[in-house]
C-alpha cells in the first residue's frame, strides 16, 4: 500500500484507533511548507507537438468513457480526466482518499483516444492530466451529466440540473487589473473522497500555489437543480500582494440590452452574466449592469460584512438570445454567499474589452481591507450557488431590476415627430413579488443621483402593466464622452425603498 507524507506505521496506528482521517490540515501544512521557501516554477514536460496544438485538435483527446473511475462502483459519481495539451503543459497530480489511505491515480495514455492527433506513443507515456471533471445523474437517473470541471489554474466550472457551463469559479486572483500584471496561482495537487453508494455530495481538497501565495482548500460538492459548493480555504501569502481576491468569478459580456451590439447580429444579447449582484451587510442590494467597455474598467464597492455577491444571468428568456447552438438562457448565474463575517473590505468588478465570445472578460471578487503578513494564515468560507432561479434570492419584498434598456434619447415634437436630443436614455424596469401586488396608482417615486460628467434631463416613474412593476425613464446629458459616467437609482414610496439600488456606469467613449 503506498500512503504519502505519513508513515505506513503511524498511519495504520492511527486507523487501528479510528482516528486518522485525511482532511483540510493535511493540505494546509504542505501549503504553508510552500509558502515559507521560494516558489518553483512548474516545468512542463510535454513535447513540442502537444504543446503546439491548435484547440480544435486538443479537442480531439477525448478520455474513454467507459473507463470513467469509480465506474465499477456502487457510486453515482463518477471522474473523468483531461488529457495534458496548449498551455495545459504542466500536470496535475490527482490522488483519492480512502477510509484508510491516500493513493495517487495514475496517468495513463489508455484512459484516452487521441482521434486524428498524430503522437510518438513513448511521448505520452510519461505525462499527465491536466485537470479532471466530475460525473452525476443529475437530470435523469440512469444517465451520467458532466456536472463540474477543475482545469486551467485554479479555475473550475459547476452546473445545476438543465444547466450548460458558462461563468467560472476560482480559488483565488492576484493583483488583477493592477498595471503590474495579474498572477494567476493554480492548482498543483488534488485529493478527492471516495464517495459511498448513498453520498450526494463530493468532497475535493486541492493545494494551491503561485509565486506570492500557497494555499489549501476544502470544496463539497452537491449537485441538484441548484448545485452548491461549500468552500473553505487556508491561504499563505509568500510576499506582498497588490490586491487579493477572494472567491472570484470569471464571466463573458460582450454585448446586452444596455449596451447593444455596433455590428448586425441576430441574438439581442451575448453573454454568460449580464450583471453584477451586491448584498451589503447593511441589507442594501445593488444591481451594477455589465459593460464590453472600449478601455480597462474597475469599480469598487466598499462594504463591511457582506452578505453575498455573485454575477448574474438575469435574462432567461430564449427570447433575449436566440441562440440555439450556446444557449445562454441556460448558463448559471454564480452566486457567493460568506459562511462568516469577512469583515471590511470591498467587491470589485473587472471589465475587460473583447472584440469576441471567446475571452472571460468580466471579474469579480471580494478583497480584504487588510491583509497578514507573510506567512499568516487567512480563513475564508463560503457557498457558491449555480443556479437559474435569480428571482429568489431577494426576499419579496425587494424589488430588483428586470431590464435596463438603453438608447440615444429623444422628445416628441408637436406633430408626434421623435426627435433626438442629445441625451442619452435608460429604461429601468424594476420588478417584484410585493410591488406586483401594488395598486396602479400607487405614490411611487425616484431617487437618482449621478456623477459630476452629466445632468439629469428626465427622471419619471410609470406603472408597467406588463410586467406589473414600475418603469423609470432617466435621460442624462453627458458632459464629457471621453470619461465615465456614474449613476445610481432607487424607487421609493414616502419613506420605504422599494428596490434594490441601480448602479451604472457608462463607459467612455461610447
Amino acid at each position: 500500500m503506498k500512503v504519502r507524507w505519513m508513515g505506513a506505521a503511524v498511519l495504520l496506528a492511527l486507523y487501528a484507533n479510528n482516528s486518522w482521517a485525511f482532511n483540510i490540515d493535511d493540505v494546509a501544512r504542505q501549503a504553508k511548507a510552500l509558502a515559507g521557501k521560494s516558489f518553483e516554477a512548474p516545468k512542463s514536460n510535454l513535447p513540442s507537438q502537444f504543446r503546439e496544438m491548435k484547440f480544435a485538435d486538443y479537442q480531439q483527446i477525448q478520455f474513454n468513457h467507459d473507463k470513467a473511475y469509480w465506474g465499477k462502483l456502487r457510486t453515482p459519481f463518477k471522474l473523468e480526466f483531461y488529457h495534458q495539451g496548449m498551455y495545459f503543459d504542466t500536470p496535475v497530480q490527482i490522488n483519492e482518499v480512502t477510509a484508510n489511505a491516500v493513493r495517487e491515480i495514475k496517468y495513463s495514455p489508455d484512459y484516452f483516444n487521441f482521434g486524428n492527433v498524430k503522437h510518438d506513443a513513448d511521448a505520452v507515456k510519461n505525462l499527465g492530466f491536466a485537470g479532471f471533471k466530475v460525473l452525476y445523474p443529475l437530470n435523469s437517473k440512469g444517465k451520467d451529466d458532466e456536472i463540474a470541471s477543475f482545469l486551467g489554474a485554479s479555475y473550475f466550472r459547476v452546473i445545476g440540473a438543465g444547466q450548460v457551463y458558462g461563468l467560472s469559479a476560482r480559488g483565488l486572483a492576484i493583483d488583477t487589473a493592477l498595471p503590474s500584471g495579474e498572477e494567476f496561482p493554480r492548482f498543483k495537487e488534488f485529493w478527492i473522497e471516495r464517495p459511498k453508494p448513498q453520498d450526494k455530495q463530493l468532497v475535493i481538497y486541492a493545494l494551491l500555489d503561485s509565486p506570492r501565495a500557497a494555499g489549501a482548500y476544502r470544496f463539497v460538492l452537491r449537485p441538484g437543480q441548484a448545485s452548491t459548493v461549500d468552500v473553505q480555504s487556508k491561504v499563505y501569502l509568500r510576499d506582498n500582494v497588490g490586491k487579493l481576491g477572494i472567491a472570484p468569478l470569471t464571466s463573458m459580456f460582450l454585448f446586452g440590452q444596455n449596451q447593444p451590439s455596433n455590428v448586425n447580429n441576430f441574438r439581442p444579447a451575448l453573454h454568460d452574466s449580464d450583471g453584477l449582484s451586491i448584498h451589503s451587510g447593511n441589507g442594501e442590494w445593488i444591481w451594477r449592469p455589465l459593460n464590453n467597455p472600449r478601455h480597462l474598467a474597475v469599480s469598487t464597492y466598499t462594504i463591511e460584512s457582506p452578505k453575498g455577491f455573485g454575477l448574474l444571468q438575469r435574462g432567461r428568456d430564449f427570447s433575449n438570445y436566440q441562440d440555439l447552438d450556446d444557449r445562454y438562457d441556460l448558463r448559471p448565474s454564480g452566486w457567493v454567499e460568506p459562511l462568516g463575517d469577512w469583515g471590511k473590505g470591498r467587491v470589485e468588478l473587472v471589465e475587460i474589452p473583447t472584440a469576441d465570445e471567446t475571452n472571460d472578460n468580466i471579474v469579480a471578487f471580494w478583497t480584504p481591507e487588510t491583509l497578514p503578513e507573510p506567512g499568516k494564515e487567512m480563513n475564508f468560507k463560503y457557498r457558491l450557488h449555480f443556479s437559474r432561479d435569480e428571482n429568489q434570492l431577494h426576499s419579496d419584498d425587494t424589488a430588483w431590476v428586470k431590464n435596463t434598456l438603453r438608447s440615444a434619447g429623444d422628445v416628441k415634437q408637436s406633430n408626434l415627430v421623435r426627435q433626438p436630443d442629445g441625451t442619452v436614455a435608460f429604461t429601468i424596469d424594476f420588478v417584484g413579488k410585493d410591488m406586483s401586488k401594488m395598486a396602479e396608482n400607487s405614490q411611487v417615486a425616484p431617487q437618482v443621483s449621478v456623477g459630476k460628467n452629466a445632468d439629469v434631463v428626465e427622471q419619471s416613474v410609470r406603472y408597467n402593466p406588463v410586467t406589473k412593476g414600475w418603469r423609470l425613464v432617466l435621460r442624462l446629458r453627458v458632459k464629457d464622452n471621453k470619461q465615465p459616467t456614474e449613476m445610481r437609482a432607487a424607487l421609493v414610496s414616502g419613506d420605504k425603498t422599494l428596490t434594490e439600488t441601480w448602479s451604472y456606469q457608462l463607459p467612455a467613449n461610447e
